[in-house]
C-alpha cells in the first residue's frame, strides 16, 4: 500500500508498519476510531489514550475503553472509566526516596511472612533523576558548581546510597545522578522517543511513548507529542506494580491558537498568558490541548515551556501534538536519523501529525492570538497573576513591600535579594538562554554592575547548556554579571535557594526588609522561595538579569532607568533587549546536536557517584539511628475495611483557601526551632546544618513534625493559633497538630481536615497526603481539591469530600469540641456520590448539609475500602506468594 501499511483481521484491531526499523506491528488507529472521519473528530490525545486501551490484555475492557472514547464524541464529557498502562515513569529524587522507603518496607512485610523480597520489583521502567536538593550555598563564585555538589553530597549520601542501593537491587530501577540536570529536561532531551519500539508477546510493536512522572511539571515532555502527566508518589507506586491508573475520559479544553509571537515577546510570556487566561477560565483538572495554525509557529522549546505549567494553569495536562517541530527538535538533539523517520512515519500513518486545519472536537474552545502575548511577569504571591511591566510597582505595594530612600548599608526597601536563573521551565529552551547571555553581554559592554546585595544564580536544567553558552561566548558575559552556572538541578525553583547575603539577612532581621525575589521559575507561593521572602516574581531569563542589574523590584523594568554606564549614562531595558533575529543567529551558533550525549555520558559517569558505596542484598539493612531512612507505620496490609460505618471526627485543623502542598509538607529549610529540629538534634544533628525538608522524605518523623509549620498556615479552629498548632478539645490543649492528633489517636478519637478552594494546589507532593494518614485523618472536606493531591489523598486512604453548598471555613464559626459526622457507609459512599454530612456544634446546635464524594472511579472506591495503595499492593504479592 501506498501509506506502507498492511492491514490485518486481528481482535484487536492490528497492522504492520514498514519502517525504518523493518515490520512492526501497532495497533490500527483509524481502524479503532470507526475509520479516517471519526478519528480526524477527536482531540489528538484521546488518540493516544485509543490507542493505550487497544493494547489492554483485557478485552472487555478494550471494548468498554473504546466505547467510552468514542461516545465521548456526542457531548464532550463522560463519567465512563478507562484504563491507561503507561510505558515508563520518571520520578526525581525526592519523590522516588519516599517510595523506595516503601518499597524496602514492604519488601521487609513479604519476607516476614515468609516470601522472597527481590520479587518485588517495578513491572514498568522507571527512571529517576537526582536534582531536588541541590543547593545554592555558593553563587557567582567559579568554583560553585564543584561547592555546592559537594554540599549536596555531605547532607544527602546515606539517602543517596539508599538510592544506589534500590539502582542495583531492584529491577527495572535506572538513577541520573547528581550533576545529570533536572527531570523534565532529561526527559525531552535524552529519554523521550516520542514513538517506542517493545517486544510484545514476541513480536516487535510500535507504540506512542507515555509515562506519569511524579512531579506535576511531568507535562513538559507533551511539548514534543510525547503524552504524560504528574501524579503523586503514591500512586506511581501503583503503576510499578502493575496497578493500571485508572481515569475517567477526560474532558478537553482545546487552545486555538492564531499568529506567531512578536517581536520581544518569548516563550516565558506566552506561557504566563496561557495560565492566567486558562485559570481564568476555570480550568481545573481537564486535559489542555493547543490546535490551529499558530501551533506551528513556535518552537518545540517554547512549547515545551507552556506545556511545563499545565498544573499552574489548573491542568492534568497541556499537550502539543507532533509535526515538523517536533522532527527538528528530535534531530537538533541527537537522536538518530532512522528514529526520526519512524515518528514521522507513525504519526503520518495513524493520525497522530498535526494538521492545522483540523479542528477535533472539544468539551469547550478558547482562542489566543500570539501575536497579542506581551513581555510579562506573574505574582508577586501566585504564577496566575499575570503582570504587564507597568502593574509590578502597585502589585508589590499591595502586598506590603515598600518604595523609598534605602536603609542602613544602602539596600532600598524594594530590594531584589534573590536573581535566580532557574528552573526546567525555563532553561530547557535554549532561546530563553541565549536572551539572558545577551542582555549580560550588552550590560557588560556598559559597564553595568549588579548591586551588592543581589544574590545571583544560575542553575540550568541540562549540563549541555555550559557546552552551548560557551560555544556562543555567553558564558564569560553571563560570569561577569554575577550568573555564572552554580549546578544543574532545580535549586532556587524548588526553594533550595541557599542563605541570603548577608547583608540582607541582616537587615530583614534587624530593619524588617521585605526583599523579592525574582526568578524564572514556576512557582512563587509566599516562603517557597526562600524563608524569610515573601514576594516573588516569575519571569523569563533576560527579565531576571535586567531586575538583578536595576536591584529593586518595585519599578517599571520596561521604561524605568537599570543602570547607569561609566559615563554616567542611564540605561533602560530597550537599550540590553535583544531581537528575534539576534537570539535566532547566536542559537544556531550555539548548537551542536552532539552536546545532549556527550554532556550527559559525563555527568552519568561521575566520580563522586561512583564512589558511593551502597549495600547489595535484597532486604535494606535499616539503621536505627537513622535520621534520614525509617520504615513508616502505614506501609502494612491494614484492616479489611475502613468503609464500615458512619465517621464522628473532631476538626483538627480547619484552613483557608489556597493552601499548597509547601504548606502542608514544607520541601526548604529545617528551621533551627522547629519541632523537626528538635528531634534531630537531640540525635547528634548539627543545629546550622540540618538540611531541608525534600531531604528527609524518607524520614516521617521529621516529616510528621513539619506538618502545616509553613508560617502563612493559619488554622482557624481557634484565634492566635501559631502555624502547625491545634487544640486537644477534650482538655482545650494548645498542642503541635501532630502532638494533637496523637493524643486523639490515644483515646480513639478519629480526627477531620476541613479546608477552602484549591486544596493541594502546587507540587505533586506525597508526604501531603501521607501526612495526613499518619495524623490519622479520615477525610478532608474542602470547597475544592487540587487533581493531584486529591488523588495521593485517595491513595492513602483518606477520602476527599467537597464540602456542602454554602459551608466555608470562614462562615462555619468552628470550634474545638465541635464535631462533624460523615455517612462512611459502604452503601453510601461511591463515585462522586452524595454523602450526608452534620456539623453537631458543641452548644448543641446542628447544621446538616450534603457533601460529594470526590472519587473518580470504582479503582478509587476500592482502594478507600483497602486502606488505600499500600495495603492493595501487599495484598496482592501476598496472594501470589500463595500455592
Amino acid at each position: 500500500m501506498a501509506d506502507g501499511l498492511r492491514h490485518e483481521a486481528e481482535p484487536v484491531l492490528t497492522r504492520w508498519l514498514e519502517g525504518p526499523f523493518g515490520r512492526l506491528r501497532c495497533i490500527d488507529l483509524p481502524a479503532a476510531a470507526g475509520g479516517q472521519g471519526m478519528l480526524a473528530r477527536m482531540p489528538w490525545c484521546h488518540r493516544v489514550l485509543l490507542e493505550n486501551v487497544m493494547r489492554q490484555p483485557d478485552a472487555a475492557q478494550r471494548a468498554a475503553g473504546r466505547a467510552a472514547l468514542l461516545e465521548w464524541l456526542e457531548t464532550g464529557r463522560s463519567e465512563a472509566e478507562i484504563p491507561f498502562a503507561p510505558a515508563r515513569i520518571l520520578m526525581h529524587d525526592t519523590t522516588c526516596g519516599p517510595a523506595l522507603v516503601d518499597i524496602a518496607a514492604m519488601r521487609d512485610v513479604l519476607a516476614g511472612a515468609g516470601g522472597d523480597p527481590a520479587r518485588l520489583n517495578p513491572a514498568v521502567p522507571v527512571a529517576t533523576s537526582t536534582d531536588h536538593s541541590l543547593p545554592v550555598d555558593v553563587s557567582a563564585r567559579p568554583d560553585a558548581v564543584q561547592a555546592n555538589m559537594a554540599n549536596e553530597m555531605a547532607r544527602n549520601a546515606e539517602r543517596y546510597r539508599f538510592m544506589k542501593w534500590a539502582a542495583g537491587t531492584v529491577s527495572g530501577f535506572r538513577v541520573f545522578p547528581p550533576g545529570t540536570g533536572i527531570m523534565h529536561t532529561i526527559n525531552l532531551e535524552r529519554l523521550a522517543t516520542v514513538v517506542a519500539t517493545e517486544i510484545r508477546d514476541g513480536k516487535a510493536w510500535a507504540v506512542p511513548d507515555t509515562l506519569v512522572g511524579t512531579d506535576s511539571h511531568t507535562p513538559m515532555v507533551n511539548g514534543i507529542g510525547v503524552l504524560g502527566w504528574g501524579v503523586g508518589g503514591i500512586e506511581a507506586e501503583g503503576v510499578m506494580f502493575d496497578v493500571p491508573v485508572s481515569l475517567r475520559v477526560p474532558e478537553v479544553v482545546g487552545v486555538r491558537l492564531d499568529g506567531a509571537l512578536p517581536d520581544g515577546s518569548l516563550a516565558t510570556d506566552l506561557a504566563l498568558t496561557v495560565t492566567q487566561m486558562l485559570r481564568a477560565a476555570g480550568v481545573s483538572g481537564e486535559f489542555v490541548e493547543f490546535f490551529g495554525p499558530g501551533v506551528g509557529q513556535l518552537t518545540a522549546g517554547q512549547r515545551a515551556v507552556v506545556s511545563n505549567m499545565a498544573p499552574e494553569y489548573g491542568a492534568t495536562t497541556g499537550i502539543f501534538p507532533i509535526d515538523d517541530r517536533t522532527l527538528r527538535y528530535l534531530r537538533e538533539t541527537g537522536r538518530e536519523a532512522a528514529q526520526v523517520a519512524l515518528v514521522e512515519e507513525y504519526a503520518r500513518a495513524q493520525g497522530l501529525w498535526h494538521e492545522p486545519s483540523q479542528a477535533p472536537r472539544y468539551t469547550r474552545v478558547l482562542a489566543l492570538d500570539l501575536s497579542s502575548v506581551q513581555p510579562s511577569l506573574a505574582g508577586p504571591h501566585r504564577p496566575q497573576d499575570r503582570l504587564a511591566p507597568p502593574e509590578v510597582r502597585s502589585a508589590l505595594q499591595a502586598a506590603g513591600i515598600q518604595c523609598g530612600a534605602p536603609g542602613k548599608g544602602g539596600i532600598p526597601p524594594d530590594a531584589v535579594a534573590i536573581a535566580a536563573v532557574t528552573s526546567c521551565t525555563n532553561t530547557t529552551d535554549l532561546d530563553l538562554l541565549v536572551a539572558a547571555g545577551l542582555v549580560a553581554r550588552k550590560a557588560r559592554a556598559m559597564d553595568l554592575q549588579v548591586p551588592g546585595w543581589v544574590k545571583t544564580s544560575l542553575t540550568p536544567g541540562s549540563p549541555s547548556a555550559e557546552r552551548r553558552l560557551r560555544r556562543a561566548g555567553l558564558l564569560r558575559d553571563l560570569e561577569a554579571m554575577g550568573f555564572g552556572i552554580a549546578g544543574y538541578g532545580c535549586a532556587t525553583c524548588i526553594g533550595n535557594s541557599g542563605p541570603l547575603l548577608p547583608a540582607v539577612a541582616e537587615a530583614v532581621r534587624q530593619e524588617g526588609l521585605r526583599p523579592v525575589a525574582v526568578l524564572s521559575g514556576n512557582r512563587n507561593f509566599p516562603g517557597r522561595v526562600h524563608a524569610q521572602i515573601d514576594a516573588a516574581l516569575l519571569a523569563s531569563p533576560p527579565l531576571v538579569v535586567a531586575y538583578a542589574i536595576a536591584g529593586r523590584a518595585a519599578l517599571d523594568i520596561s521604561r524605568d532607568v537599570l543602570g547607569f554606564t561609566s559615563g554616567g549614562l542611564p540605561v533602560r531595558l530597550a537599550d540590553l533587549w535583544p531581537s528575534a533575529a539576534e537570539i535566532e543567529t547566536v542559537r544556531a551558533a550555539a548548537s551542536d546536536p552532539a552536546d545532549i550525549a556527550a554532556a550527559g555520558a559525563e555527568a552519568d559517569h561521575s566520580a563522586v557517584w561512583a564512589a558511593l558505596e551502597a549495600p547489595d542484598a535484597a532486604l535494606f539493612p535499616w539503621d536505627a539511628a537513622s535520621t534520614y531512612l525509617r520504615p513508616p507505620p502505614f506501609v502494612n496490609v491494614g484492616p479489611d475495611s475502613r468503609t464500615d460505618g458512619p465517621l464522628l471526627a473532631h476538626p483538627l485543623l480547619v484552613l483557608g483557601d489556597d493552601i499548597t502542598t509547601d504548606h502542608i509538607s514544607p520541601a526548604g529549610a529545617i528551621q533551627a526551632r522547629s519541632d523537626a529540629a528538635s528531634w534531630l538534634i537531640e540525635r547528634g544533628e548539627n543545629p546550622g546544618d540540618l538540611n531541608v525538608y525534600a531531604s528527609r522524605r524518607g524520614n516521617w518523623e521529621v516529616m510528621l513534625r513539619g506538618l502545616f509549620t509553613n508560617k502563612s498556615v493559619v488554622n482557624h479552629l481557634a484565634p492566635g493559633l501559631v502555624a502547625g498548632q491545634s487544640v486537644f478539645a477534650p482538655t482545650g490543649e494548645v498542642l503541635p497538630a501532630w502532638r494533637a492528633a496523637a493524643r486523639y489517636a490515644e483515646v480513639g478519637l478519629p480526627v477531620v481536615i476541613l479546608a477552602g478552594e484549591r486544596y493541594g494546589t502546587g507540587s505533586s507532593r506525597d508526604w501531603a497526603a501521607k501526612g495526613a494518614q499518619l495524623l490519622g485523618v479520615r477525610a478532608v472536606l474542602a470547597n475544592s481539591f487540587e487533581r493531584i493531591h486529591r488523588s495521593n489523598l485517595v491513595g492513602m486512604g483518606v477520602v476527599p469530600l467537597r464540602l456542602p453548598d454554602g459551608w466555608r471555613f470562614d462562615n462555619l464559626g468552628l470550634e474545638a469540641g465541635d464535631l462533624i459526622e460523615i455517612a462512611l457507609q459502604a452503601a453510601i459512599l461511591k463515585p462522586r456520590a452524595p454523602v450526608p454530612v452534620v456539623l453537631r456544634r458543641r452548644d448543641g446546635r446542628v447544621l446538616r448539609g450534603t457533601s460529594t464524594a470526590l472519587l473518580d472511579t470504582a479503582r478509587e472506591l476500592g482502594l478507600i475500602q483497602a486502606g488505600g495503595m499500600i495495603p492493595t499492593i501487599l495484598r496482592r504479592a501476598l496472594a501470589a506468594m500463595e500455592p
